[in-house]
């Protein structure tokens, strides 16, 4: 039979355990850093179906195609017209400053239902892996504007 022991000195467990504890936290505290949107529990928005449907829910009709799709890295610093976009995007509940150097998809549909105008309307809808990250109504036109995702009532 063979034994092994070990004589442990309380100055190195002791160090060990602060060591372990330090990592634990810069753990925790760069994973809430580097979080993904995938883990917000959000309805992904995969398929052409998906995005349709999220946006019937918020009340918007849509035409079955989108009429751009683009890729967008969103840049690290956030721009002056960047801040500008996010104060919309704040209001709604999203937020690009976490997304700072990510890259996203912007889907573009041609609205059909928007109150007092039959043509001239967008949205844009932005996504990041999969997950709602921002978007907006557009009007184009004389009176144009941009607004946030919720149907007018």
């Amino acid at each position: 039979m063979f034994i092994w022991t070990a004589h442990l000195r309380k100055k190195r467990v002791l160090a060990a355990a602060v060591l372990l504890a330090a990592l634990a936290i810069l753990l925790v505290v760069l994973g809430g850093i580097f979080r993904s949107p995938a883990e917000d529990g959000a309805a992904r928005l995969d398929t052409e179906e998906a995005r349709i449907g999220y946006l019937k829910e918020l009340g918007w009709e849509v035409t079955p195609d989108p009429v751009s799709t683009l890729q967008i890295r969103i840049p690290d610093p956030l721009t002056e017209d960047y801040e500008a976009y996010n104060d919309l995007q704040r209001e709604q509940g999203f937020d690009l400053a976490e997304l700072k150097g990510q890259q996203v998809t912007r889907y573009t549909y041609s609205v059909l239902n928007y109150p007092g105008h039959s043509e001239g309307v967008q949205v844009n809808l932005y996504l990041c892996e999969g997950l709602p990250a921002a978007g907006d109504i557009i009007v184009t036109g004389a009176n144009g504007f941009q607004a946030g995702l919720d149907f007018p009532e």
